[in-house]
């Protein structure tokens, strides 16, 4: 069993909301839709997530500067910059917002080992580390595939270039 498939099965330590998870699908969907506004309806459609939860995700990839989005009739969204000026780490950053994942790093810490305790700086060093991967990687690199990915998500054969865009 390969290293890889065999870290597959065992729980991870660190995991992304939702939230964070279809931000990246969005991302993925628009990049594969470059040249023509998507509609938050037809991504809910094709990926199989609530319509509501992506309104609330494209506002976040919004505000954080990754999509442009134009209301009105014909309206709908798409990248506000190239995939390859997209990287994942600040996508993830911004929307998983700060890195809190125990009472020491919380406003209001009453954790009693708060000074010599070394866990702080371990899961700092670990979520420093896992920023770094990401921050390695472009949306462009999780559209390498783009034709297979088209084709998973029913999307018209116009949508399949094989270009990088």
């Amino acid at each position: 069993m390969s290293r890889r498939s065999g870290w597959l099965n065992e729980e991870v330590f660190m995991e992304l909301t939702f939230y964070t998870d279809y931000a990246l699908r969005v991302l993925i969907y628009a990049g594969l839709c470059r040249g023509r506004l998507c509609l938050i309806s037809e991504i809910a459609e094709h990926y199989g997530i609530s319509r509501n939860h992506l309104t609330k995700v494209v506002h976040g990839l919004a505000r954080g500067g990754f999509v442009q989005t134009h209301r009105g009739k014909s309206g709908g969204l798409a990248l506000a910059r190239s995939p390859r000026e997209i990287s994942l780490g600040a996508v993830v950053r911004h929307m998983e917002g700060p890195f809190r994942p125990v009472e020491c790093f919380r406003t209001g810490n009453l954790c009693v080992v708060t000074g010599p305790c070394s866990l702080p700086k371990i899961l700092e060093d670990a979520f420093r580390a896992f920023i770094d991967v990401l921050n390695a990687h472009t949306l462009a690199d999780l559209l390498h595939h783009r034709g297979q990915l088209a084709k998973r998500l029913f999307l018209p054969s116009s949508s399949r270039r094989t270009e990088m865009a």
